[in-house]
């Protein structure tokens, strides 16, 4: 499966990211990890790149990791769909003390307006 990991430096993207590596290592997944600016995170893009590139080394996978410039959610799914991914996965959602599902603006926009299916990892 062609699958397009979004991460942009919470530890909600960080979750996606290790389940992503370690399911790409299982099921031979053709992996990319997009790493997308996120103004909420207090980790630099630089540092994501790195935690993600040990991550693929870590899982001795053959992955390609990217830097991604512009609006995350639009660049996201542009992506997915020029790129021929059939899957998005995106780190995000956290429940609120009513029970509910709350998500984060570039997961939102992703979830809204991506043809290909979506994972949502919480």
């Amino acid at each position: 499966m062609k699958v397009l990991c979004g991460i942009g430096g919470s530890d909600d993207s960080f979750r996606a990211l290790d389940r992503t590596v370690e399911r790409a290592a299982v099921a031979n997944d053709d992996l990319t990890i997009a790493v997308v600016d996120n103004e909420d995170s207090s980790v630099s893009p630089d540092e994501v790149v790195e935690r993600a590139e040990a991550a693929v080394e870590e899982a001795a996978i053959d992955a390609e990791v990217r830097r991604v410039e512009g609006d995350p959610g639009s660049r996201l799914v542009d992506i997915a769909e020029t790129e021929g991914f059939e899957e998005i996965v995106l780190g995000g959602g956290h429940t609120s003390p009513m029970g509910k599902i709350t998500i984060g603006s570039i997961a939102e926009f992703v979830l809204l307006n991506a043809k290909t299916s979506v994972t949502l990892v919480r």
